[in-house]
């Protein structure tokens, strides 16, 4: 385990897994709800309690290279959306092992990564992913990491199948005292972040976490009667701990995707009877985006919850699908700070008010975004903002408040942390979120610190532009970033943008909707039209490749536009302008 200690089992469940004593909870008491939905498959609590006994019975009969699995061992699941990836995630855990899950988009380098940074014994792949493990079968095999198939055999010489290993075993519950932790800050799971900027970290995820998921639905305000919709990677956070862990904590049925479909979204509440989405901002974009069609009004849903909702597709949302309660949240699936917007005020990931700092404190302070860093006075201590000021978010590392940190180097941990920060000896997480408070303690995320850029000596928020552009009728999709021009100093606002169909650019209708709403500096400089944007599999807009990408359009073979002061219009980037802006000739 990583982190501080001292606080031992907070909320008095006494010493067991709380997940798992939840689970096997409901699977005593009410064995037949319904616990999973999944294509044409109908599970319940008590046939989804026995399927994972048997994984777990299974692994502790291994009698294979290793031996048995051992509490305290960890073992990586290499698996998408599916009842396997819950039941061997539980199955694991009633045998006192650590889950690692790993994105299934990892290959070759960063998967090996992955798992040497978590110390995994063993890893569990679906079948449907293991040709991403099979060229890297003699290296795992030089690190003594077992693979298990989560599927049937036959299987390759020194990988065996799980699937038969559990038709052998046996249903029966396993001794709890293997899965009792020590500690309510022990860590029960390692969940990698999305690594965007660099290669994965495998962060500590402690049982007073899941306990804090377990409560997740409840105080959001649902209920054991719902139906949650969960299309989100069971290897996220968002998906596992607030999705599974969270529906188990209320005893509601979940409906589980392989991936999520804008155009069956509708047609799945209808069937399944859904009446809670779990939610990543860009899906209900991509809902939004979707043609009018018959259901989506008449439907059952009555609550979405998630994180990164902008406002235009939060209106938009509301405005075509009905009175569906919209709760907005926060939070980092390393961090110590979240917020939840429980009185659904547009826009708001929350309200910090002072009752609320007592349970879970923050800080907002100066961020300068050119060093990369929190400005400090003279004396070296960091300075709050104030009312409306954009700040940086951070939170104190206390023993009530701790930071797990990463598996691997202390150093991985230590780069999260400012240290100093108002006194001496003091520790703050670092969420490397610029947000900013108002008068009525309503909380707002600006950007990420990454993808706030420096114009014209200005400081400019990818988000806030991309919600100016996003207003125009024309463009389905907007993706903003910074991109470095010869001959400038800081980096100029470039928009990769969507046409919805039928549309085309209008250069100088684009040039007006942006002078009217953004200030000069403000104002991107590129627009670059593609066909599709990219995003990751957790649905985060890709910036850092975009940004790196440039706005040379002999190197691009997107259509590429400039903003011309001149003829008032954006105009097309042809390569004979972009030598004019090479050699300042042009001015941007």
């Amino acid at each position: 385990a990583h982190g501080q200690r001292g606080y031992r089992d907070p909320l008095g469940l006494g010493v067991t897994y709380p997940a798992l004593k939840r689970f096997a909870g409901l699977a005593r008491a009410a064995p037949e709800r319904l616990f999973l939905r999944f294509e044409g498959q109908r599970v319940s609590y008590g046939q989804a309690a026995r399927a994972s006994r048997r994984v777990a019975n299974a692994l502790r009969a291994w009698r294979g290279p290793g031996g048995p699995l051992r509490p305290g061992q960890t073992v990586a699941l290499l698996v998408g959306n599916e009842p396997g990836f819950v039941w061997a995630w539980l199955g694991l855990a009633m045998l006192g092992a650590v889950p690692a899950f790993l994105g299934t988009a990892l290959r070759r380098g960063a998967l090996l990564h992955c798992l040497r940074g978590c110390g995994a014994r063993a890893l569990l792949v679906a079948r449907d992913l293991y040709e991403a493990v099979e060229p890297l079968l003699p290296t795992l095999q030089e690190l003594g990491i077992v693979v298990w198939v989560l599927g049937p055999g036959p299987c390759p010489p020194g990988v065996t199948s799980l699937q038969e290993l559990m038709e052998e075993a046996s249903e029966e519950p396993v001794p709890s005292d293997l899965s009792t932790p020590k500690d309510m800050m022990d860590t029960c799971l390692y969940i990698f972040t999305s690594g965007t900027t660099g290669l994965p970290k495998a962060a500590c995820i402690s049982h007073l976490k899941c306990i804090m998921c377990l409560g997740f639905y409840r105080l959001v305000g649902a209920s054991s009667k719902d139906v949650i919709y969960v299309a989100l990677p069971l290897y996220h956070m968002s998906g596992s701990l607030l999705g599974i862990v969270g529906c188990i904590g209320i005893g509601a049925t979940c409906v589980l995707k392989r991936k999520f479909s804008a155009s069956q979204f509708w047609g799945d509440c209808e069937h399944y009877g859904v009446t809670v989405f779990q939610y990543i901002g860009e899906l209900c974009r991509y809902l939004v985006n979707q043609p009018k069609g018959e259901g989506q009004r008449e439907h059952g849903l009555r609550l979405a919850v998630g994180s990164g909702l902008r406002p235009d597709v939060w209106r938009e949302f509301l405005r075509r699908f009905g009175n569906v309660r919209i709760v907005e949240t926060y939070g980092m699936t390393e961090g110590n700070v979240t917020f939840f917007n429980y009185t659904s005020t547009l826009g708001a990931v929350g309200r910090g008010s002072f009752l609320y700092r007592l349970f879970c404190p923050f800080e907002l302070v100066r961020y300068d975004v050119l060093q990369g860093a929190p400005v400090r006075d003279a004396a070296g201590w960091c300075q709050r903002v104030g009312p409306g000021e954009t700040g940086l978010l951070i939170a104190p590392v206390t023993p009530k408040n701790p930071f797990l940190g990463y598996a691997g180097g202390r150093e991985l941990s230590e780069h999260k942390l400012l240290r100093g920060v108002f006194a001496v000896g003091d520790a703050y997480f670092n969420t490397g979120d610029l947000m900013a408070q108002d008068a009525a303690d309503f909380v707002y995320f600006r950007d990420r610190t990454g993808d706030t850029y420096r114009w014209k000596g200005e400081n400019v928020a990818t988000t806030e532009v991309a919600e100016a552009l996003a207003a125009l009728d024309s463009l389905q999709e907007v993706n903003v970033y910074g991109v470095a021009v010869p001959g400038y100093e800081g980096r100029a606002g470039m928009a990769a943008i969507v046409l919805r169909p039928g549309c085309e650019l209008d250069g100088a209708q684009l040039y007006s909707h942006v002078v009217e709403f953004l200030p000069p500096y403000a104002r991107p400089r590129f627009l670059r039209v593609q066909d599709h944007l990219e995003t990751t599999q957790t649905f985060k807009q890709h910036k850092v490749r975009l940004a790196s990408e440039g706005c040379d359009p002999t190197r691009l073979p997107d259509p590429l536009y400039l903003l011309d002061d001149a003829s008032e219009a954006y105009v097309p980037l042809t390569t004979r302008l972009w030598e004019g802006v090479v050699s300042g000739a042009v001015r941007i």
